[in-house]
């Protein structure tokens, strides 16, 4: 197994759509690159831990590629808006690949500038980083599996 993490705005959406993904064996919504050691929910939407909400994805390699993994990645989220995703605001909603080694870090940068190179977002820039993993918080609980929980549609956001 394999480990991918993500930040796209909420984590309940991003979730949602790699639970999706065949090869996928596991995600799970957490806090990643703030400056505390230790961190918890309401700090971070708040905005005052410096973590971005973002979803560790463990998948099967030989089943999905992390190159698969980015282009859902793409697809699901608007990579131009800078610390927001639709009504959510600040830096805790940040586009950002936390990368686990060389390889992922490459494919992430070749990614992003074949999307640049697309025009998909016309003139816009692309705003996501691209930054070593940190240490991993997992959320509490009652965000694991939130829409499901809660029979809620993905909280998916039109662009």
């Amino acid at each position: 197994m394999a480990l991918a993490t993500f930040g796209a705005g909420c984590f309940w959406g991003v979730e949602y759509f790699f639970k999706k993904v065949t090869g996928v064996t596991d995600c799970t919504c957490g806090y990643m690159g703030g400056k505390d050691q230790f961190t918890r929910y309401e700090d971070v939407k708040k905005g005052i831990s410096g973590h971005a909400e973002v979803v560790q994805v463990e998948y099967d390699p030989t089943l999905v590629s992390f190159e698969d993994l980015l282009d859902i990645f793409w697809q699901n989220h608007n990579p131009t808006t800078l610390n927001q995703q639709g009504g959510d605001i600040g830096s805790q909603y940040r586009s950002t690949v936390f990368f686990h080694n060389k390889q992922q870090k490459t494919a992430a940068e070749a990614a992003k500038l074949a999307l640049v190179r697309s025009q998909k977002w016309g003139s816009r820039a692309i705003v996501t980083e691209i930054v070593p993993c940190q240490q991993f918080h997992k959320a509490e609980e009652y965000h694991q599996d939130y829409l499901a929980k809660n029979d809620l549609p993905s909280c998916h956001i039109s662009y």
